[in-house]
């Protein structure tokens, strides 16, 4: 597919389903996250599979973290949140290392694992696989991040869900580009 095709035409997938990536497909879309663009070269990347046979487990930290922010969560809600980890074969989970205090500010930081996940969403779908990125309250659990091996000072910047797109992506107004975009005339 042309690279311009692919920009304009992505979309984020409404449902994902078998097959999802396979190791070797993962191994380009991360490659291709870890071309970023990246001030100060600090890589400030990190990504932790959930492959397809850790999803219920997956699953379980969420509902887990749920719990903990709403005790009186009913249990109808909590499998809601429990199923969320079966949206896909395959879920990524990116974090922005950031380096604190360093003189690259933290928001290029997160910028950088922000493009970096566009880059997964983009080789994905390249590749013939759909995708969504989420995040949520889980993704700014400390004990999430714990579970995962994400470290306190690091941010998780997304849940990505992989696999076969059924039906079409989630149909949104595509902007037009003089809505977005002025002339600085000096």
């Amino acid at each position: 597919m042309d690279a311009l095709e692919l920009l304009l035409t992505r979309e984020s997938a409404l449902k994902l389903e078998n097959p999802g990536p396979r190791e070797a497909d993962l191994e380009v879309m991360i490659q291709s996250a870890l071309r970023a663009p990246d001030h100060g070269r600090l890589r400030p990347w990190q990504f932790v599979v959930i492959p397809e046979g850790n999803r219920a487990a997956f699953g379980e930290l969420l509902a887990a973290s749920m719990a903990r922010r709403n005790p009186a969560a009913p249990a109808e809600e909590l499998a809601r949140e429990r199923g969320k980890a079966m949206r896909a074969p395959v879920i990524v989970v990116a974090a922005a290392k950031l380096a604190k205090g360093h003189k690259i500010p933290e928001i290029e930081q997160l910028l950088s694992a922000g493009a970096a996940v566009q880059n997964i969403m983009l080789a994905a779908n390249a590749r013939g696989f759909g995708a969504m990125w989420k995040t949520g309250a889980p993704a700014y659990d400390a004990s999430v991040k714990q579970a995962l091996g994400i470290a306190p000072d690091s941010e998780i910047v997304g849940f990505l869900y992989l696999g076969t797109q059924v039906g079409g992506g989630i149909q949104v107004p595509r902007p037009v580009p003089k809505d977005y975009v002025s002339v600085w005339a000096g």
